[in-house]
């Protein structure tokens, strides 16, 4: 039997980003030492570095990865804060183009979703991470340009992993082991999981893929006078007639980042002229319009790797002993849905979670661990699956005839959810992660989703606040 709780453990976390660091949050007071492997080295102050590469895009915290990030680090909504993130309640505080017209603004405050750039979001993590260890008896210690070129043990269990620098020092490319009870794979969406399997002797994890063939672009923006500026960010999804949207959102400093984006033939330009015409193909000239009234503080931006990719690692077998994979390297998702920062908080607490009702490190706990990192999971990878399946390429994952009924229903409700606050409600509440996806399924939902007519959203971007 291994030795439970903080028994001598050490762990080491693959990936000092959002994920890796929140990993660390699940481990404190469960092992002794943790050990996060890191490629980059760590800009000084809040600034973006290369090993994120999609730190120059849109980025929210959605209500539900919200609680569960103050529930492992708490005091960390009100920091990010006081660092300049945004705080916007939806519906109140984001105007929705949907393909039947422009959502009504209910006046819920039931959501609140913090936009941020990446580097502040990341910096500020980071050091409350490593504050919250240096307050416990868990040794954690950051291992900077270093990166991991395989893991060590068998096709039974992982005992550690095979590590070299990238500072380019003589001698520094050599490779060394390190050992650990427990790695942690949050390398994010480039992991080399399946390839160190192999080298196990052990098969990939099943994988599932449905990719819209989506690509975006974002570019910073200050309005030229404030007092001007939207009273709520923007967003005008693509649907099948009209596959290019937008979201206009503000973040830190009195900035917006806008994001452009289209499915396959329509993918948004980098350069700058050509992505500001490109603002104006989109389901509505709104967006377009705010552009005249502010100026351009960056480049444009390109993102193309967007695929819907979930590697089942939770099933019975594809799981090693004394290892566990947490956000994107597990479940990654079409980024335009801003969702990952949010499954990674839920994946971290879940993970904690387990350790603290199973008493600890001991056999068999990373594969429920696992388990319960794929039920907090779910519910996103729905609603990402869900959006991107008429775009799907041939080659992916088929719809089954559940997913097909789902998708039809999805739609009606989401008409539905643009007027109709009861259906709203419970719409935002699945969307934001604080409730299953059986919430739309509840019967007064499924009445008046299927059974009441069908009606036009609002011809132009509400100004009036509703109350509910």
């Amino acid at each position: 039997m291994a030795e439970h709780s903080n028994g001598g453990h050490t762990a080491i976390v693959i990936g000092g980003g959002l994920a890796g660091m929140l990993a660390v949050t699940a481990l404190i007071g469960h092992v002794d030492t943790v050990t996060v492997i890191e490629r980059d080295r760590y800009p000084e102050g809040r600034a973006f570095r290369k090993g994120v590469p999609q730190a120059r895009h849109l980025h929210i915290l959605l209500s539900g990865g919200s609680l569960a990030l103050e529930e492992l680090l708490p005091g960390t909504v009100a920091a990010l804060g006081e660092a300049g993130a945004r705080r916007l309640y939806l519906s109140r505080d984001l105007l929705t183009r949907t393909p039947t017209g422009w959502q009504r603004r209910f006046d819920e405050r039931r959501h609140l979703t913090l936009s941020v750039t990446r580097p502040v979001l990341d910096s500020v993590v980071r050091e409350r991470v490593l504050r919250a260890a240096a307050g416990s008896a868990t040794r954690v210690e950051v291992l900077e340009a270093t990166e991991v070129t395989g893991l060590t043990g068998d096709a039974g269990r992982v005992t550690g992993v095979r590590v070299r620098s990238r500072d380019g020092a003589p001698g520094g490319r050599s490779e060394r082991e390190l050992p650990a009870a427990l790695v942690v794979d949050a390398s994010g969406r480039g992991s080399r999981v399946p390839q160190w399997f192999t080298e196990l002797g052990r098969s990939a994890p099943q994988e599932e893929t449905v990719d819209a063939g989506l690509a975006y672009a974002t570019r910073m923006y200050r309005p030229k006078d404030p007092a001007t500026a939207p009273d709520a960010g923007v967003n005008v999804p693509g649907w099948p007639e009209c596959p290019r949207g937008a979201a206009y959102v503000p973040v830190e400093d009195g900035k917006w980042l806008l994001t452009l984006s289209g499915v396959r033939g329509h993918h948004p330009p980098t350069d700058a002229a050509e992505f500001t015409a490109f603002s104006a193909t989109i389901g509505d000239p709104y967006v377009h319009e705010l552009l005249d009234r502010a100026e351009p503080l960056s480049p444009v931006h390109g993102f193309r790797d967007t695929c819907n990719r979930r590697r089942h690692f939770e099933r019975p077998g594809a799981l090693p002993e004394g290892f566990l994979v947490l956000g994107d390297a597990g479940c990654t998702f079409n980024p335009v849905y801003g969702q990952g920062m949010s499954v990674a908080a839920l994946g971290a607490l879940a993970v904690r979670t387990t350790l603290v009702d199973g008493g600890g490190l001991c056999p068999g706990i990373t594969a429920e661990a696992q388990r319960a990192v794929a039920r907090s999971v779910e519910p996103a990878w729905l609603a990402a699956v869900g959006a991107d399946r008429p775009y799907a390429s041939p080659d992916d994952t088929k719809a089954g005839v559940g997913e097909r009924l789902s998708t039809w229903y999805i739609a009606r409700l989401s008409a539905r959810a643009s007027i109709d606050p009861v259906v709203g409600a419970a719409f935002r509440d699945v969307f934001s992660l604080t409730a299953p996806p059986t919430r739309l399924v509840a019967p007064q939902i499924f009445l008046r989703t299927v059974f009441l007519p069908r009606r036009p959203g609002l011809p132009d971007p509400p100004a009036a606040i509703e109350a509910v």
